[in-house]
């Protein structure tokens, strides 16, 4: 298993993949970049920092996340939310055919292997408030802003 760590806006993101394809993408919040990105991670921390930029909407990587077959399903769910738009955890209960899983979802969602790249920041609560982040609120908002950011109104 191989691992790199890159800076981005939101702290040192940790991705850790082999040839099989990436396996995990976390936050750390005490850590310095790596001087060398190994080649099987190259693509994924260029397309991470396009991200950042602004300049990707979609990520095109080999994905090897280690979850339940449930947590599975729910992380697929996750990957078909498009850049710039949010659901709430009912709805992806309901996407998966029980909204009374809701919790469970929720659970699944928090477990995510893969941050940003299965974007479960852009669920939100059914009442369109921010809710639960593993990373935490703020970096929530920021994400979902950097996404959608607010239209500036016209001066003239």
């Amino acid at each position: 298993m191989k691992t790199a760590r890159i800076k981005t806006p939101l702290g040192i993101a940790e991705l850790t993949g082999d040839s099989k394809g990436l396996f995990s993408v976390k936050l750390l919040e005490e850590a310095k970049e790596s001087s060398e990105i190994p080649a099987e991670l190259k693509s994924a921390a260029d397309q991470l920092q396009a991200y950042f930029r602004g300049e990707l909407k979609k990520f095109h990587l080999k994905l090897n996340p280690q979850g339940t077959d449930f947590q599975k399903r729910v992380w697929e769910k996750l990957l078909a939310i498009p850049f710039g738009k949010t659901t709430s955890y009912l709805e992806l209960s309901r996407n998966l055919g029980d909204e009374k899983a809701i919790r469970a979802v929720a659970s699944a969602n928090g477990k995510n292997p893969l941050w940003i790249i299965v974007p479960c920041h852009r669920v939100i609560g059914s009442d369109g408030s921010l809710t639960g982040y593993a990373g935490g609120l703020h970096r929530k908002k920021w994400l979902l802003d950097l996404e959608n950011p607010p239209l500036q109104q016209r001066l003239f």
